[in-house]
């Protein structure tokens, strides 16, 4: 038998705790374990497993177990002192306890002892006995960690969820393996998006999965938001219930929607993040009663914990929604991947897209800044909703100017997020100038009527090769776009002033883009040198 001891060390270099044991010995009596009627294991020879502020566990030799009523899953967990464990359900006619039996198959050295022995879950088998006598637990602390039937899960399963809705999902599983009879469920947590408020996942008794609904802005301002149990989470309220059986009339007009369904209990919590944001869990119930009070009490008790777990999955959607709204979808991913370092970065393809409003400085003159704010944003709207409409990636706003890129697929890394091939790069950049002028155009027609300025504007639109990557300063970096490419890409924008033309192209754009484009013969670029022959679309088109 063994026994090792663990010193644990804190940054100064003093004990956290006076020592941290593990052992293992006979536990000296008798043990059996029944399950829906049948002993699943029958042993003299049990091993009792001690860890310091742990429950001691049994472990039964293989050969005192019924293997053949235990089916292998893919569940796996890890021990600091014990090593991998493997997992098994036991079935039993009609009945089958998920993942309540373990086994460290290769042990490591503190654990030598338990090869070949397997241990169960004391609250999913339905009876232990010792020497021949039955017990609630073998161990009576047990009993107020395994008191709440949830805590286990938490402990044991909900980390693995791997997002907000199969966080959801298993929590769904994890009330009805408890027998709470929730029939309807309903969590919200709020959201920082320019767009959307709240994201939504709901589910109801037969329904196959876990829908995720997205909640705008508008919507939190509509009567019937406004009017729902919500709302007095979001603000504050400690919890709502409503008794779906009693007579009068309802404060809120989704209980009557519910009995319509024939719930008789409804119940909204909040559920809080660490930093103070207020999110929100709805339950409804259809048994006569309504929910007991341990079925809430339950649910209460885990919700402290099960709110960081939401909160883990929403600060990391968060950060996703705010890297893809400041930095552009494929940019965000690439930074949230890791490319985070001055310099981090690759040299790509790609059609480089560069814009600019002209006569910015005489309308900015002209009226106030609120008022210049508003047309700039809507030259935005025109030109990087385009781009975005079209598969591209909008990178800088550069004062009244707008940087993108369509990625262009390395045949070698076919991979590459938001990449595709040099003539779909070219088709859908052409397409995107020719639906970001329709737009300006329907804009400044009402614009006639309303009486406001006419906006024009001119796109260059180059391909070439670029550094994609991170540049600036290690305290302020900026993820974009540089070389030669780039630049150039800008000095063809500024020739469609010279040129009277509001999209231009260079020879290496024209020659991968289908369709006819128009020549406009040789130009010399400010800056770049060489001469360079012009193209647009063709007359007919302008």
């Amino acid at each position: 038998m063994t026994e090792t001891q663990v010193e644990i060390e804190g940054p100064s270099g003093h004990g956290l705790t006076p020592a941290y044991r593990t052992s293992c010995s006979p536990a000296g009596k008798r043990i059996h374990v029944k399950f829906n009627g049948v002993v699943v294991a029958d042993s003299e020879n049990v091993l009792e497993f001690r860890e310091t502020r742990r429950v001691p566990t049994y472990y039964f030799p293989r050969r005192d177990v019924r293997m053949d009523l235990l089916e292998r899953t893919d569940h796996t967990t890890h021990c600091l002192f014990k090593g991998n464990a493997s997992y098994w359900s036991v079935r039993v006619g009609d009945r089958v306890a998920e993942n309540a039996v373990w086994s460290y198959e290769t042990p490591d050295e503190a654990a030598l002892d338990l090869e070949d022995h397997v241990a169960f879950y004391d609250d999913k088998m339905d009876a232990w006995y010792e020497d021949g006598e039955r017990v609630q637990e073998h161990a009576a602390e047990a009993e107020s960690f395994r008191d709440n039937p949830l805590m286990d899960w938490l402990m044991r399963e909900a980390w693995e969820a791997a997002n907000s809705r199969e966080l959801t999902r298993r929590l769904v599983q994890a009330l009805g393996a408890a027998d709470i009879p929730v029939r309807r469920m309903r969590i919200v947590i709020r959201t920082l998006h320019p767009l959307l408020a709240a994201t939504a996942y709901n589910w109801s008794i037969g329904a196959a999965e876990v829908e995720r609904f997205e909640i705008s802005h508008d919507v939190l301002e509509t009567g019937e938001f406004r009017d729902s149990p919500l709302m007095p989470i979001f603000e504050g309220a400690g919890g709502v219930r409503r008794s779906l059986t009693a007579q009068g009339e309802d404060d809120f007009p989704v209980l009557a929607d519910l009995r319509a369904q024939g719930m008789t209990d409804y119940v909204a919590m909040p559920i809080a993040f660490s930093d103070g944001q207020i999110n929100a869990i709805t339950l409804a119930t259809d048994v006569p009663d309504g929910f007991t009070t341990a079925a809430l009490g339950h649910i209460h008790e885990v919700l402290p914990v099960l709110s960081r777990f939401y909160e883990v999955h929403a600060k990391r959607r968060n950060a996703m929604i705010l890297m893809q709204t400041f930095l552009g979808k494929h940019t965000g991913e690439r930074v949230l991947d890791g490319l985070v370092k001055r310099g981090d970065g690759e040299n790509i393809h790609a059609v480089i897209w560069f814009c600019d409003l002209r006569g910015s400085t005489a309308l900015a003159d002209s009226m106030s800044r609120d008022e210049f704010l508003i047309h700039l944003n809507r030259f935005f709207d025109c030109m990087a909703g385009a781009v975005i409409d079209h598969g591209g990636e909008v990178l800088r706003f550069v004062g009244d100017a707008v940087l993108a890129i369509f990625p262009i697929a390395d045949p070698e890394r076919t991979e590459r997020a938001g990449a595709a091939s040099g003539l779909e790069a070219c088709e859908a950049a052409l397409e995107a100038a020719r639906q970001a002028k329709q737009r300006l155009d329907v804009m400044n027609a009402t614009a006639r009527a309303g009486k406001r300025p006419r906006l024009d504007f001119g796109i260059g639109l180059h391909l070439g090769d670029v550094t994609y990557g991170n540049i600036g300063i290690p305290e302020r970096l900026e993820f974009t776009v540089i070389g030669a490419a780039a630049n150039e890409a800008a000095r063809i924008e500024a020739m469609t002033k010279t040129l009277d033309q509001p999209i231009l192209m260079s020879s290496e754009f024209a020659a991968s883009c289908p369709g006819e484009l128009l020549s406009l013969g040789m130009h010399e670029l400010r800056g770049v040198g060489a001469e360079w022959e012009l193209f647009t679309l063709p007359e007919n088109e302008d």
